[in-house]
């Protein structure tokens, strides 16, 4: 068991020395900006003054004073990042170098170190189609470590997806607005509603992982496929052009889905194949998003 726990251990230090050098890389100055709708605290109360926003007027203590006071806010100290990362059956695929979970850790990594370079609250949530593990936020190095153990390691109990799980958890269980990295290959129906209502409540990024030989069908003849969700198998003729035009056709059109949805209900679309460079990616989209919200 040691020796298990210490190759643990040494997979996240490994992450977490791929992701030191690219933290200041993903934020820098732009950290603060790159997240919408931060929280906002109570300050103080001022006297009013030419070009204040008379929104921010309390007319409470205007009226207890007989003067005019606006409400003085600062953005809150510590902000919440949530990572919810769908660890079921089909995150186990890949035909590369590296597979979707590893693309999840890596990603997850990455915004993690990078909240706590910032200390800011880092919270994990692991789901299939239950709610299969919970760290709630904290903005300790050592909670940050553990929780990457975690999602390197755990075995999940159940081998489905159902995104509205995450989603309700989201919902109901966090107490004050967070940036949320809901991190899936999005193999799910039905999540739209709930999707919605997350994205109004929190900062909701949408991290679409996908691997590109789920999209294509190479021409090797008689091929069955496994659905590593529900097991079911089917066989294809894969040296059959209109067979694989079909599934490449299917496939994209699902792929096209998750981005609709997601931009449907105001939530940012991150894609992250399993052939690019994850780190990259992220720096890229984060960059992008800090110019133009």
């Amino acid at each position: 068991m040691d020796g298990v726990d210490d190759a643990l251990m040494q997979a996240v230090q490994r992450l977490e020395i791929r992701s030191r050098g690219k933290v200041e890389a993903l934020f820098g100055g732009a950290y603060r900006s790159a997240f919408k709708g931060r929280g906002l605290e109570f300050a103080e109360v001022r006297p009013y003054q030419r070009g204040d926003d008379v929104r921010a007027i309390d007319w409470n203590v205007s009226a207890r004073t007989g003067e005019t006071y606006v409400k003085v806010f600062e953005e809150e100290r510590e902000q919440t990042v949530m990572l919810a990362v769908d660890v079921s059956a089909s995150h186990a695929f890949g035909t590369a170098q590296d597979t979707k979970r590893s693309i999840a850790a890596e990603t997850a990594a990455l915004l993690a170190f990078s909240a706590l370079h910032h200390q800011d609250a880092v919270g994990l949530l692991l789901f299939s189609d239950e709610v299969e593990m919970l760290r709630p936020p904290r903005n300790t190095r050592r909670h940050v470590l553990h929780s990457l153990r975690a999602l390197l390691s755990y075995e999940p109990r159940s081998r489905g997806t159902d995104l509205r799980v995450a989603l309700r958890y989201l919902l109901n269980g966090l107490n004050r607005r967070a940036t949320v990295l809901l991190i899936s290959d999005f193999i799910d129906d039905g999540y739209a509603s709930t999707l919605r209502a997350a994205a109004r409540r929190h900062d909701l990024i949408g991290a679409h992982i996908y691997d590109p030989g789920e999209q294509t069908l190479p021409p090797h003849g008689l091929v069955t496929l496994t659905d590593p969700e529900t097991g079911a198998t089917r066989t294809v003729d894969t040296s059959d052009p209109a067979t694989r035009q079909a599934f490449e056709e299917k496939a994209a059109r699902r792929h096209a889905q998750v981005a609709q949805t997601l931009r449907g209900a105001q939530a940012d679309y991150l894609p992250l194949p399993t052939t690019g460079d994850a780190a990259e990616t992220l720096i890229q989209f984060f960059r992008r998003r800090a110019t133009t919200d």
